[in-house]
């Protein structure tokens, strides 16, 4: 199939290519790389032996989007692009909802020009919010607490409305718990740009000696150990639900949503001490106040994903950070490295 991805250049993005180049796909990015790196699709073509198209633009830039839309015509979207972090959201409320709102409708133009009926949306299972109950399942109440998870929540109405208009499209919903990990290899994994915001890439800067110590934010949630607790899963097996819901979406038509997790739920400290294992040596930590947005808790339902996608996360925690250190020791700059 032919498959256009937004975002490609990014962490999730440059491993959903691995594997879609894997499974045979042709594949063109659009990328601005604000969050992703031209080094990563280099790497990408290095591990796949194959080829891509890829173009630097702004999800934003309609008409730049269906030019390129037009001249690859694709079969398929896959939909990364975007801003994704909680706590910088609350302070960017209006970025956010530019880039992740604005943009996807822009996408949706592109298509509709391009002829294309389907996409997969890279969403976030902070469109749940607080839990009512646990694990999350896909008929949960949304109630983000979040601009981030607002943003997901709204792209994914007007994605839905979006199939409900058109008999022919179809959308899948992939509502991601927390990844993490790298490609086995170590030739990509996350690089973010500027301080990380999410636990794994800071906790493995800190084990770069890049930053002095980890920072728990908050240790008086109701879990056992009063840190966080969230559904890690690896980042090649949420690749690889991509391409379950790519080959989903050629068979059926309307929206669908999916929660990929693992089911099982870890705190900040048992994520730290398992990091702490791999590296070798006991990693520094500093608790702090609580974030605005975070919750206590979130794990995954993912049954739906096994029964109908016939996916399922098959890598563990101790997969998680043994790829993770392997990537970060080896290139402790990221990409700049």
């Amino acid at each position: 199939m032919r498959v256009l991805v937004t975002g490609g250049a990014g962490y999730i993005g440059s491993h959903t290519l691995v594997e879609l180049m894997g499974q045979g796909h042709e594949v063109c990015v659009v990328d601005s790389y604000a969050n992703g790196s031209p080094e990563a699709l280099a790497r990408v073509q290095t591990l796949s032996n194959g080829t891509l198209e890829a173009h630097e633009a702004d999800i934003r830039d309609t008409d730049r989007l269906t030019t390129i839309a037009r001249a690859f015509a694709p079969e398929a979207v896959v939909h990364f692009a975007g801003l994704k972090a909680v706590g910088e959201s609350q302070r960017q409320p209006v970025e956010y909802y530019d880039v992740n709102i604005t943009g996807t409708l822009s996408l949706l133009r592109a298509m509709e020009a391009a002829g294309c009926p389907r996409v997969i949306f890279s969403s976030s299972a902070t469109v749940y919010g607080e839990p009512v109950y646990l694990p999350y399942d896909e008929a949960h109440p949304t109630a983000p607490t979040s601009v981030y998870g607002q943003t997901k929540r709204m792209a994914e109405q007007i994605l839905t409305d979006w199939a409900a208009a058109r008999p022919e499209a179809a959308v899948m919903l992939l509502r991601y718990f927390n990844p993490v990990g790298a490609h086995p290899s170590g030739r990509i994994g996350e690089d973010p740009q500027g301080v990380p915001d999410n636990l794994m890439p800071y906790l493995a800067q800190v084990a770069t000696g890049q930053r002095p110590y980890l920072q728990i934010w908050g240790d008086d949630y109701p879990t056992p150990d009063g840190t966080g607790i969230r559904d890690y899963i690896h980042v090649v097996d949420l690749a690889r639900a991509h391409v379950a819901a790519l080959d989903r979406a050629a068979a059926v038509t309307g929206a669908e949503v999916y929660n990929i997790g693992t089911g099982r739920g870890s705190s900040v400290r048992e994520m730290l001490d398992a990091f702490s294992r791999a590296v070798g040596r006991d990693l520094p930590a500093q608790v702090m106040p609580r974030r605005p947005g975070d919750i206590a808790e979130m794990q995954a339902d993912a049954t739906k994903a096994a029964t109908q996608l016939r996916w399922k996360a098959e890598l563990d925690v101790g997969d998680m950070v043994a790829s993770i250190w392997t990537w970060q020791s080896a290139n402790p700059k990221g990409y700049r490295t």
